[in-house]
Order: structure tokens, then sequence, then C-alpha cells
């Protein structure tokens, strides 16, 4: 079996299969991203036998491991057999210790050629946090709530522009009514993990476009150092008419069920005040999501700027998008943007 330390592990997993051997609750709270869960154990086990080396010792652990194990074997080979169908795979466990070494036995014995993570998922975050955002220069579009930001950034993306949507990796929209309609948010752990991921598909020279977010969104937090990063990278602002943005606002939202609008409302109703919250919700339940959107947006401004404000040493530039039709907005970024890295380089010479 061959060792591979993490940046050589992260660079065969593009052409080969990877499979994380910890236990289901280990591999949900963050792993590898396209990893397989390959469990050696399963939760309950896994638990058995970290109680019984705390309480016994090593050989008591081991004889019920290999009680545990035995019965599953010939599933296990089964199942790497269809992950890896030419017959080599990538494994890590959490230290790259015994479970990886004896599934990598298991699997070899079976004719499956296994590579290992040298210090297995504990080295793979650590890998993580030190090279995050090294080498990484980011441009960081923001705006008013309904700007449009992340529309342009989908269209940015299909142009060939280097992008990442936050949003998506944190399954959130970023505000109290970004989880309708979307499915569960991952953890911490595994948000930054993806976070790697997408940004390792960059050269280290390119600007890599993001959506300015605060640095919750929803139940995620992103990485204080890429958080840093990002609030001091240069932000373009764009300033769209209250008509455009309230346009974006029910494209996205109108359609989503009621009762989760009106639940979402009534988090904020301390900021919106009862009279407002009353008024938004009365919206809501008689199909006037126009006036609904038009009663919420000076709350969310209100937001905005008071966000903008705490971060005073970002360097803004400021791009009115006014006039110019919403289909318009990528190329009017794209040119603000060639003008801020001629201006910059012109800066540095």
């Amino acid at each position: 079996m061959n060792q591979l330390d993490p940046e050589s592990f992260l660079h065969a997993s593009l052409t080969m299969p990877v499979a994380d051997v910890r236990s289901p609750a280990e591999f949900e709270a963050g792993h590898i991203p396209g990893a397989f869960n390959l469990p050696l154990f399963d939760n309950e086990e896994r638990a058995r036998v970290g109680t019984l080396y705390k309480q016994t010792g090593r050989m008591a652990a081991l004889e019920l491991g290999f009680d545990l194990v035995g019965p599953k074997m010939s599933e296990m080979v089964r199942a790497a057999r269809r992950m890896a169908p030419k017959g080599e795979m990538l494994l890590y466990c959490w230290r790259g210790g015994m479970r990886s070494a004896s599934m990598a036995w298991l699997l070899e014995t079976a004719g499956i050629q296994a590579n290992l993570l040298t210090g297995g998922y504990k080295a793979y975050r650590s890998h993580i946090r030190e090279n995050l955002v090294t080498r990484r220069k980011f441009i960081i579009l923001g705006g008013m709530t309904g700007s449009g930001k992340t529309l342009c950034l989908k269209r940015l993306k299909e142009i060939g522009e280097p992008v990442i949507d936050l949003e998506a990796l944190a399954v959130h929209r970023g505000s109290v009514f970004g989880a309708i309609g979307l499915g569960p948010q991952p953890t911490n752990e595994q948000f930054e993990n993806e976070l790697f991921k997408e940004l390792q598909c960059f050269q280290p020279e390119e600007m890599i476009w993001l959506e300015d977010e605060s640095r919750q969104i929803g139940r995620v937090y992103m990485p204080e150092i890429f958080y840093q990063a990002m609030i001091s990278s240069p932000l373009i602002q764009i300033v769209v008419p209250e008509s455009v943005r309230t346009q974006v606002i029910l494209d996205e939202y109108a359609g989503l069920e009621p009762t989760s609008l009106i639940r979402a409302v009534e988090k904020i109703s301390r900021r919106l005040g009862g009279l407002t919250t009353q008024r938004v919700i009365a919206s809501i339940d008689e199909g006037r999501f126009r006036d609904a959107v038009e009663l919420l947006l000076p709350y969310y401004d209100k937001t905005y700027g008071h966000s903008f404000k705490s971060r005073p040493e970002q360097p803004v530039y400021v791009l009115d998008l006014t006039g110019i039709s919403v289909s318009g907005y990528p190329d009017a970024i794209i040119k603000k943007k060639s003008s801020l890295v001629q201006y910059r380089g012109n800066q540095g010479r």
C-alpha cells in the first residue's frame, strides 16, 4: 500500500475514487468532497470499541473490532469493487492509523490497490487551514438586497469568469428567508472542505469573484481567515433601481410557500416593528407579494448599510447600473473589473 501526503492525495483524488472508512457520524460531520463512506464500524460499533479501549485496553478493543468486522468483510470488498472498478482507490480514516490500514489490508488481499492518506482526515484538515487563502486573489460583488448579485455571478461563471457561489456551498440564500425550499445546510467543517475544493479549481493569478456576504450564511460560518481576506479585497458595489430590485426578489421568493415566508417574517418582527410586521404578513396572506417586498426593503437596506460601515478599510468601487438592462449587467461588471485591475496594476509600478 502507498502512503500519500495530503497534497498528493488530493491530486490523486481527481482521477481515483476515495473511500472514507470512518463511521457514518464522522463522515456526516465532515469529509473530503467526493468521498464515499465505506465504514469499518457503524456509529454504535465505533462507540463500543472506543469505550472498551479506554476501559480495558488495546488488545480487548482489537478483538472486539475483529468480531464486528468479520461478518461484514465480504460486503466491504463488494462495495469497494463497485466504487473502484479499475481496481485502485484512495483510503483515509481519522489519523491514518488502524482503521484505514485494516481496510487497506482487506482490499489488497482481495486484489484492490489501496493508497492511504498519511495522517488521515486530521492531516487533510490541517492542510486546508494552512492553505485556504494562500496565493488567492478575490474581487467582491456587492449591492443592496435584490440587486441581482447572485444572478450576475451565475452569468459571469457561464461566460468563463472564475466564480465561487458561497450561498450555493452553504445551501442558503443569506437572509432570514434564505433556507426556504432548500435542503439541509452542511456543517461548518464540510462547508470549509467544499470551499477549499472550489478554490483549487483556479490558478493563483486569477481574481475570483465572490458575492459580498456577512461571515454567517444561515447557520454556517465562513472560516475567519477566508472572511478577513474577503473584506480586505476590492468590492464592486452595484447600484440598481428599486424597481429592478423588487422584481428580482419577486422572481426568487414569490413562488415559495406563504406559510414559510410568514414564519420568516415573524423571526425579524422585533426589528421590523409590530405595525410593519402585520402589514407584511397581511400582504403575503392576500398574495400581494410586491407590497410585502416594498415594505421589507427599508429594513434590508438599513441592515446592509450597517454591515457596510463595519468594515471601512475595504476598497469600494461604485458601479451605477441605472439605465442598463439587467441582461447587460455582467458586461458592465466585467468592464469595471478590467479597469480596476489595470488601475491597481499601474499603482504598483
